[in-house]
């Protein structure tokens, strides 16, 4: 199938790149570690050619859009923020990048920032326009589990206002840098551990340090398995999380955008608090809200 175009959700770790076929179909997936946080200004282009360039052709300009922290100060080409209340995605604050390679023609999404109580995002808001191009009437919260968690209320197509949590990343750090990294470690998962911490924590959030502390004594003095400890610090962290929204989402329809893991755990989470949840796929997510952007530059593109 021809590549029409191509996809990059382009983080602060890491790199998703699709091609994208007729229909708007994904046809293949590069997944690198070179997030931005790896480059500097003037090697996104090299790096961005050595992922991609079996999907070239040197007949054509292949459009490329993307979205994340690829457009933040520190990265290509700064894509300023819109600001709440805003869509999603507006085609026209598009930002374009000069590249030196004649068969690119590359374009970043800018993110979405909220003034009060600060806030900001890179990469939800196109996923957040994909579901929303296929459900235009939804009315709701969505969910963006992963390093750092976002919780979006959307009205009228619009991002109304949103909240970000650590949870991802406070995970990293307490299972691997912190005196639990002693009893966390491994590789096997504990569901009914999980569920029983998310129950804890969402029943009562404001001690939650102590619990987290309190895995360590678990371990010591009862022997607890770490398969079992991994999957309470896990549950304790995202139902704190989950406790503290509840004013957002109860009552509500609730969308979860992420990998299948972690929207699996936010699933699992969320029904134990009474929500009936729905899952969208997250690299559809992403095409889905590029289309009206690739659409422009691909108008452009033969314009020139």
């Amino acid at each position: 199938m021809r590549i029409q175009w191509v996809a990059l959700d382009w983080g602060t770790t890491n790199l998703s790149a699709y091609a994208v076929g007729d229909g708007n179909q994904i046809v293949d997936r590069i997944e690198s570690n070179m997030g931005m946080s790896q480059l500097l200004p003037g090697e996104f282009e090299p790096t961005l050619l050595a992922i991609i360039e079996p999907w070239l052709s040197n007949d054509r300009v292949t459009p490329v859009v993307a979205c994340g922290m690829v457009g933040a100060k520190q990265g290509w080409v700064e894509a300023p923020y819109s600001e709440v209340p805003c869509l999603p995605v507006s085609p026209e604050r598009v930002v374009s990048v000069f590249v030196k390679d004649p068969r690119l023609s590359v374009r970043i999404v800018p993110g979405v920032c909220q003034r009060q109580p600060e806030d900001v995002m890179r990469g939800e808001e196109t996923q957040i326009a994909g579901y929303l191009a296929e459900n235009p009437n939804f009315n709701g919260v969505f969910c963006l589990p992963g390093t750092h968690s976002k919780w979006v209320q959307v009205e009228k197509g619009e991002i109304r206002s949103f909240t970000t949590f650590m949870t991802g990343e406070l995970f990293g750090l307490l299972a691997n840098h912190s005196v639990l990294r002693f009893c966390t470690k491994s590789p096997s998962w504990d569901g009914a551990a999980f569920l029983g911490a998310i129950e804890t924590a969402f029943s009562d959030p404001s001690g939650i340090t102590a619990k987290l502390f309190s895995l360590r004594p678990q371990a010591l003095l009862n022997g607890t398995p770490n398969e079992v400890l991994k999957a309470r610090l896990s549950g304790l962290l995202i139902g704190a999380e989950i406790a503290a929204v509840q004013d957002m989402w109860r009552n509500r329809d609730v969308v979860i955008i992420g990998d299948r893991e972690n929207a699996r755990l936010y699933q699992i989470a969320l029904e134990a608090c009474g929500m009936c949840p729905h899952i969208y796929d997250d690299a559809q997510a992403i095409i889905q809200g590029m289309r009206s952007v690739v659409q422009i530059s691909t108008m452009t593109t033969e314009a020139v």
